[in-house]
């Protein structure tokens, strides 16, 4: 772990966790690989049963605001996500994702709706579409139907 990074975890916090394909390289640009690690999230979801909620698959990383699991760390349940996504993905790549990821806790109702706008804009940021309901990677559609 670089130095002076810390993680809290079993703190019952939210976490905003983002990780990075290898070298920052758009791994997950085609639609197949964007399926495959939705299909892996919600496996790895419902078998260390911690909640998503919200998300954004982009090109090169991924966004996630994320309960904790119960029964394992929350590091335990990225590694098996980041396993599973790799092992169907990875073809003849040496690496798919980047060691390590990101991951900060949130607490506050006004950090919760920031990372949540954040995460929901993050492609229309990257002008990959005009609003966040057009991406259909993200779980900006599915809020927008529940709102």
């Amino acid at each position: 772990m670089p130095a002076g990074l810390k993680r809290y975890q079993k703190s019952g916090h939210l976490h905003f966790i983002t990780f990075s394909c290898y070298k920052r390289l758009p791994y997950l640009a085609s639609d197949e690989a964007k399926q495959v690690f939705t299909e892996r999230l919600e496996k790895t979801r419902l078998k260390h049963e911690f909640e998503v909620i919200a998300y954004v698959i982009m090109p090169e990383h991924v966004h996630l605001l994320l309960t904790e699991p119960p029964n394992v760390s929350l590091n335990v349940a990225l590694k098996s996500l980041k396993q599973e996504t790799s092992k169907i993905l990875k073809g003849n790549r040496d690496h798919f994702w980047q060691a390590r990821y990101y991951d900060f806790n949130v607490f506050t109702t006004p950090k919760i709706k920031e990372k949540i706008h954040y995460i929901h804009t993050n492609p229309v940021t990257r002008g990959l579409v005009v609003e966040p309901q057009e991406w259909p990677w993200s779980s900006a559609q599915e809020q927008s139907r529940s709102s």
